[in-house]
C-alpha cells in the first residue's frame, strides 16, 4: 500500500490497523524514489502529478512523522517497502522519520529490479545496514526483512529461494542487524512449499541460532487468478500454509490483483479473510510428517558453497554469481549466468530442468531437460491461474470469512 498523498497514506494505514486481523502497516515507495530520480519525484509533487507510491525522501521527515503520528506504535509497526539497489537516501529518510523496519537485500533488490552491478548493490546495502545498525544506540532495535525468498516472484525452485533468503539474512547479521526476517514466496504446490518453509526454519536455526529472526510468507507473486473465487482460494491456501509451517507473517494479495492496484478496502478485506482462514486452520490443524524431496539438502549445499568462497558475505555473493553457484532462472540481469531453467512437473511441483553450475547435482535424484520454448514458458507462468480459476476448483468448497475471535 503506497499513496503519494500523506492524508490518503495515513487513512490507508489507519484502515489497516482497524482491520479485524492482527496486522502491520506497509508504506510502498514510488518508482522515482526507488530508482533515485528524486528530481522527478519532487517535480511530480510540485505539479500535482500522481505518483505510484509514497515519496518518503521528497516529503521529508517532518511530514512523514506527522503522517504516522498516532498510527505507528508498538501495537502497529510500519515497514517501508521500496525495491532499490541503492537505498541510502531511503534508509536515511525512514530513520529520520522514526521508522525502524524495512526490507530488501543486495541480491533480491538488485537482480529483478535493475541493471545495477551486483557489486555496487552489495556495497550500497552494506552501508545501509551499518547505518540502520546505529539505531540501538538510540533505544530502538531495527528490523530488516530479506526479499531473497521472492526472486522474480515465480518459477524459481524452492531450494534456491531458501538459500538466497538465508544468505541475505546472514549478510544483514554480518553488518550489524540483529533482528531479521526471512522471506519465502508461495509457489505452485502446497506440499512442496511446506517442505521449503520448514527447511528454511531448520537452516535458520542452524545458521542464525536462537537470535531474533522469523519467517514471512508471501502469497503467490506471479500471474494471479482473475476470478474472486480463484483469488480467494489461492489466498486461503497461503494462509493455511502459513499456519502449518509456523510463519510469523503473511503478505496478502487481493481479488483485484490480476487487473489493477487494489483499493484500501480490498486490502483490508484480504487481511480479514486470511485471518479468518488462519483461525480455522489453527482449530483444525493436524500436523503430519512433511515430504522430503531434497529441498533442505539442496539449499544447504548452495549456502555452504557460497560461505566457502569468502568470509565476507558480500564478496562471497558476488563470487557465487560469477561462478554460477547462484543462478536465478529466467533472470536477465548481466551478473546472472542465465544457465539454469525450471519447469512445473505433472504433479504441480516446481523442479529444476537445467542446473548450470549450481552445486546441487549430488542432491538431485534426476534432472529432466525438456525443450520448454516460449509457449511452454507462458504455460508455466499461467499454471496457477488455470489451477485456481479452472476446473480444479469446481467441486471445492471455499472457506468463509468467519471473523469470530478465536
Amino acid at each position: 500500500m503506497g499513496m503519494h498523498d500523506p492524508g490518503r497514506m495515513r487513512a490507508g494505514l489507519r484502515a489497516t490497523r482497524a482491520a479485524a486481523a492482527r496486522s502491520v502497516g506497509t508504506i510502498t515507495l514510488d518508482s522515482y524514489t526507488r530508482t533515485g530520480d528524486l528530481g522527478s519525484a519532487r517535480r511530480a509533487l510540485d505539479e500535482g502529478i500522481d505518483l505510484n507510491g509514497f515519496p518518503i525522501v521528497s516529503h521529508g521527515p517532518e511530514l512523514t512523522r506527522a503522517m504516522l503520528d498516532g498510527v505507528c506504535d508498538g501495537d502497529f509497526p510500519v515497514q517501508v517497502r521500496h525495491g532499490s539497489a541503492a537505498p541510502q537516501d531511503i534508509f536515511s529518510a525512514l530513520m529520520r522519520a522514526g521508522i525502524d523496519a524495512t526490507e530488501g537485500g543486495p541480491v533480491s533488490y538488485c537482480l529483478p529490479y535493475s541493471r545495477t552491478p551486483l557489486s555496487d548493490s552489495v556495497a550500497n546495502w552494506a552501508a545501509c545496514c551499518r547505518l540502520l545498525a546505529e539505531l540501538p544506540e538510540f533505544g530502538v532495535e531495527p528490523h530488516l526483512e530479506t526479499f531473497g525468498g521472492c526472486m522474480l516472484g515465480q518459477l524459481c525452485p524452492p531450494s534456491l529461494l531458501v538459500a538466497i533468503s538465508l544468505l541475505e539474512g546472514m549478510f544483514f547479521r554480518q553488518h550489524g542487524i540483529r533482528s531479521v526476517s526471512l522471506s519465502y514466496a508461495q509457489q505452485t504446490h502446497a506440499g512442496q512449499d511446506e517442505e521449503a518453509i520448514l527447511s528454511l526454519h531448520r537452516l535458520a536455526g542452524e545458521l542464525l541460532g536462537d537470535h531474533d529472526w522469523h519467517v514471512v510468507l508471501y502469497t503467490y507473486m506471479g500471474v494471479y487468478p482473475s476470478t474472486s473465487r480463484g483469488a480467494n482460494a489461492l489466498l486461503a491456501e497461503a494462509a493455511d500454509l502459513a499456519v502449518r509451517t509456523g510463519a510469523a507473517r503473511l503478505i496478502v494479495k487481493t481479488v483485484a490483483e490480476s487487473y489493477r492496484i487494489p483499493t484500501v478496502q480490498e486490502n483490508v478485506s484480504a487481511l480479514e479473510y486470511a485471518a479468518a482462514v488462519a483461525r480455522r486452520s489453527r482449530r483444525s490443524m493436524i500436523i503430519g510428517a512433511p515430504s522430503d524431496t531434497g529441498i533442505y539438502e539442496q539449499a544447504w549445499a548452495i549456502v555452504q558453497a557460497v560461505l566457502d568462497l569468502d568470509a565476507d558475505l558480500g564478496v562471497a555473493l558476488c563470487r557465487a554469481f560469477e561462478l554460477g553457484y547462484l543462478d536465478v532462472p529466467y533472470c536477465l540481469h548481466p551478473d546472472n549466468a542465465r544457465r539454469t531453467r525450471s519447469r512445473i512437473a505433472r504433479d504441480g511441483r516446481l523442479v529444476w530442468a537445467e542446473i548450470g553450475s549450481l552445486p546441487i547435482a549430488h542432491a538431485l535424484d534426476d534432472v529432466e531437460h525438456p525443450e520448454l520454448g516460449s509457449s511452454g514458458l507462458l504455460s508455466a507462468l499461467s499454471y496457477v491461474v488455470r489451477k485456481f480459476d479452472g476446473d480444479l476448483l469446481e467441486d471445492d468448497e471455499l472457506p468463509t470469512a468467519d471473523l469470530e475471535a478465536g
